[in-house]
């Protein structure tokens, strides 16, 4: 990667971020679209479907520029640092809540929460959200109807879980999971297996945040209280 603190590296920076403001703009009006024609009782039209289908794939975009951006704060860019704070878990979840809303119901998919909203641990706002986020779009293309976001302390650790009731991953997904968390992403066939870079990225986000000898990590299984897939998110 070129150097954070070149010229062309700064551009690049500096252009990703514009790219997804842009994206934002574009995904707050197809949500605001999508709104009005819940509300006005128009799903079953033909441009709702088409809506639902353009809010996912902007998702999909503005969560590979999040990917992008959380490169800069991983080499330590002055304009996007890593920063850890203390923050409250349920500020979190209110906000992944908030992004997914809108694509969740124009699938008819229910998002139960179990979370301990109260507990406070230390992470980068803007990273763990893009990645609990991405989990969610994810999941939404997998399920049935329903998603579980946990969010609890384990053993010491903070366990963010998202899970689905569909089928569960496929087995070259799980391939794909193991090899990004193994570090070996370079050997997944992206042209088959997209999500392959979206795993590598959250790993490297969880491997950023550390305390004493620990590092987060994120790892893939099927089963979890809904009996589909899983994404495991574990913080220090």
């Amino acid at each position: 990667m070129e150097d954070p603190h070149s010229p062309l590296s700064m551009f690049l920076a500096s252009t990703a971020h514009d790219m997804k403001n842009s994206i934002s703009v574009l995904s707050g009006t197809l949500e605001r679209l999508l709104d009005d024609a819940a509300t006005q009782n128009v799903q079953t039209e033909e441009a709702y479907p088409q809506m639902a289908q353009m809010l996912y794939q902007t998702r999909r975009l503005n969560d590979n520029l999040m990917q992008l951006l959380a490169l800069y704060k991983q080499v330590g860019t002055p304009e996007y640092p890593f920063d850890v704070q203390p923050l409250e878990v349920g500020q979190l979840v209110e906000q992944v809540v908030a992004l997914g809303r809108v694509l969740l119901e124009s699938r008819g998919i229910r998002l139960e929460l179990d979370v301990d909203a109260e507990l406070v641990w230390h992470f980068d706002e803007d990273l763990i959200v893009g990645v609990v986020s991405h989990a969610v779009n994810n999941a939404a293309h997998y399920t049935r109807d329903r998603i579980l976001l946990v969010a609890r302390e384990r053993e010491g650790w903070l366990e963010i879980r998202v899970e689905d009731n569909g089928a569960g991953f496929p087995a070259a997904l799980l391939a794909a999971g193991g090899a990004a968390m193994s570090g070996t992403a370079a050997g997944v066939n992206f042209l088959t297996n997209s999500a392959g870079l979206g795993l590598h990225f959250s790993r490297e986000v969880a491997r950023m945040h550390r305390h004493r000898e620990h590092s987060g990590a994120v790892r893939l299984e099927n089963g979890g209280r809904l009996g589909g897939g899983c994404f495991v998110l574990e913080l220090p």
